[in-house]
């Protein structure tokens, strides 16, 4: 069967290439899964990585702003409760703490300064995306304040 024309926006091997540097309980390097470098054209960064318990340091993601518009997203694990986040955290935004235990979606717009991010507790797996829009790479993305290894 011949390959498909579209194939080449398909990404199913992603780029191991940001994170914070060694965290015990989280996924470090996340995982990038769009980006220009993997879809020539892509104008768009996005990356996640699992948390499944208390991270360690605890905030490692500090204080910063991007250059582009971004949507963090934390997303729980549970099929019988998918907006039960399995864990508490505070996100900091604009110097305002926000609290949540819920899957949540955050639209942070350029310029914004957000951060740190406090794991309060973990009780369940759970997903954190950064979609930074507009950014093709990781230097342009930086997300999470980190601008590559």
């Amino acid at each position: 069967m011949a390959e498909s024309k579209y194939a080449k926006y398909l990404v199913s091997k992603p780029a191991y290439e940001t994170g914070p540097p060694t965290t015990k309980g989280r996924q470090t390097p996340t995982m990038t899964y769009m980006s220009s470098d993997l879809v020539p054209g892509a104008n768009v960064y996005l990356e996640f990585g699992w948390i499944w318990d208390m991270p360690e340091p605890n905030p490692h993601i500090h204080e910063h702003a991007h250059d582009h518009d971004e949507v963090v997203l934390h997303i729980g694990s549970d099929p019988n409760n998918p907006e039960d986040l399995g864990a508490e955290i505070e996100f900091v935004v604009g110097g305002e703490p926000l609290v949540f235990d819920k899957t949540t979606a955050l639209f942070v717009p350029k310029g914004l300064r957000h951060c740190p991010l406090t794991w309060k507790k973990v009780t369940r797996p759970h997903l954190e995306m950064s979609i930074v829009f507009g950014a093709g790479t990781l230097s342009q993305a930086a997300p999470g304040g980190n601008r590559g290894r």
